[in-house]
């Protein structure tokens, strides 16, 4: 599963966008006769594979076929799949890329309508797989494709570490601040991170996207004109994660350390909080069984706001059952649709608050606090999406400004100026 820095990139900045492919009129009637509906993907957890057994069992009518590639052919291919007269129904978009721009797939925005999507889902969720006509923005425009899963990122706590520093899940930044205050007086390392790969942006954009909001963070991310790094977020985080190091919360060796080893450290009981994504629950509760919590990262105000993305699927323009392929897209956001997605190692669409969890398990308190995420629309897509060089531009600026080789202000002009370059 993604670790959220594989970019789920935009459109080529300044490329041209082709009219979107037209469906004409639409429909949410299901075949009543036998029918196959093809999707193609490069999703390997098993939740695609789940979610077309159980539209199978409900529709026993239709048939599912489901065709996995590994995500490097899938996406070298992806293309002249779309573009062949054998195109499927539904396919994974890792990226938006060239098949918007090349017409390959389908505006769902009369499906969206039909189904009433915009009622359903958080628009965070969904402004996440728009884009305008021009390519120059995401997060506006026409939707090319509707989410199957998520993953986030919060922050994960030691329960033990906290029980005996007498430390309660943090509910605001002053908490937040205070906890590590308290945990680096006790002589125990205050943040575990692994920043190889450039891991603390998680800590950087947790507290941008706090303090600036959602709406305000998304603006940057998605490349809208005129957006900046540069606000009380941005200097905020910047000046924090210089702190963070110059103090002593981040072990020695971050920069050499990648996020699996960080994750190894923090279930070994090294660090009171660890920033990282949903994808890991699993493995620290398998390490750590009842010992790992989860929150949201704590802001200023009373909004949660979490960092993150989806799988999505699209309808090519050339597939031939495309009102069976947004049916199967409806259903993803259904409470059977929510448990499968949950049980298979993803964040539900919708339902969150009506899956059945192991208490223990820290995927339940994952849930909970995705729950929280939707409910204010406080997501927000990763900052190593905003470009296609913006991942290396976080690493090598971060690790600088860890090792005290560069100060926040150039950290932030650093940034900014990746942004300008990618959206121009």
């Amino acid at each position: 599963m993604s670790t959220g820095l594989a970019a789920c990139g935009g459109l080529t900045p300044g490329g041209s966008a082709g009219a979107p492919a037209s469906s004409g009129p639409v429909s949410t009637e299901l075949p009543t006769g036998s029918a196959t509906l093809t999707i193609v993907s490069s999703e390997n957890s098993g939740t695609t594979k789940a979610l077309a057994e159980a539209f199978h069992t409900k529709h026993p009518n239709i048939t599912v076929d489901f065709q996995y590639t590994g995500v490097d052919d899938y996406d070298k291919s992806l293309n002249l799949k779309l573009s062949s007269g054998s195109a499927p129904d539904l396919a994974l978009l890792n990226k938006l890329g060239t098949t918007v721009r090349a017409g390959l797939v389908r505006s769902l925005d009369p499906y969206a309508q039909a189904y009433g999507w915009d009622a359903k889902y958080p628009s965070a969720e969904l402004d996440q797989w728009r884009a305008a006509d021009d390519g120059r923005q995401l997060g506006t425009g026409h939707l090319w494709a509707a989410p199957a899963g998520f993953s986030v990122v919060g922050v994960y706590y030691n329960k033990d570490l906290a029980a005996k520093l007498g430390i309660a899940p943090p509910a605001t930044r002053a908490d937040f601040d205070a906890a590590l205050a308290k945990a680096k007086a006790a002589g125990e390392l205050p943040v575990q991170l692994g920043n190889l790969q450039g891991h603390s942006s998680f800590i950087v954009q947790s507290i941008v996207d706090a303090t600036d909001g959602a709406a305000r963070t998304s603006d940057w991310v998605n490349g809208k004109a005129g957006a900046t790094i540069r606000t009380p977020g941005g200097t905020d985080a910047a000046n924090t994660l210089a702190d963070w190091a110059k103090k002593g919360y981040l072990p020695d060796g971050a920069n050499g350390t990648d996020l699996p080893g960080s994750v190894a450290d923090f279930t070994a009981g090294k660090g009171l909080f660890l920033f990282d994504g949903s994808w890991d629950a699993q493995k620290l509760d398998k390490s750590a069984h009842g010992r790992v919590g989860f929150i949201p990262f704590p802001g200023t105000g009373d909004k949660a706001t979490g960092i993150g993305t989806s799988v999505a699927y699209a309808i090519p323009a050339k597939a031939k059952n495309p009102d069976l392929a947004a049916a199967f897209l409806d259903f993803m956001n259904t409470p059977e649709a929510a448990q499968i997605q949950f049980d298979t190692g993803f964040l539900p669409v919708a339902h969150a608050d009506q899956v059945k969890t192991d208490p223990d398990n820290v995927m339940s308190e994952v849930a909970k606090g995705w729950a929280a995420v939707n409910k204010d629309n406080g997501l927000v897509n990763f900052f190593a999406n905003s470009t296609a060089t913006m991942n290396d531009t976080l690493t090598s600026q971060s690790q600088q400004l860890i090792a005290g080789k560069t100060g926040p202000d150039q950290y932030l002009d650093a940034l900014q100026s990746d942004w300008t370059k990618g959206h121009q």
